[in-house]
């Protein structure tokens, strides 16, 4: 069975695009998914059967064989910070993020050794604001 990784999926449409470690992109719709599957995730490894459809290769009988590692935290091993400490680092970034406002707002794009970091302390944030 070939196998390959989720490369892009759409739950709401129900189907999406598999690449083949060795070959074309593969089409894959919701009923080839494992009973129970409603969405996978880009870069989910698979493994799957291959028929030929209308318009080229199609999915069977995808069989998740690794899921990428989330990065959300479980609410069990968090500890949410104390409203005081939060405070300021709500501060701090709103500030980061009027500087990045003020390149869109010029016409460009934040350079992007100031974005990438910006991005994890939003990711940081929202995972804060999710507990």
């Amino acid at each position: 069975m070939p196998t390959g990784k989720v490369k892009w999926y759409d739950a709401e449409k129900g189907f999406g695009f598999l690449s083949q470690e060795s070959g074309p992109d593969v089409y894959v719709r919701a009923e080839a998914l494992p009973e129970g599957t409603t969405t996978v995730k880009a870069g989910t490894k698979v493994e799957f059967g291959i028929a030929q459809g209308r318009r080229g290769d199609q999915a069977l009988q995808v069989r998740i064989i690794d899921a990428p590692a989330s990065v959300a935290r479980s609410q069990s091993a968090a500890r949410r910070r104390k409203p005081e400490d939060m405070a300021p680092i709500v501060e701090d970034l709103i500030r980061v993020l009027d500087g990045i406002g003020e390149a869109y707002r010029h016409g460009r794009h934040p350079d992007a050794k100031a974005a990438k970091p910006v991005a994890k302390l939003l990711r940081a944030l929202a995972d804060e604001l999710e507990l």
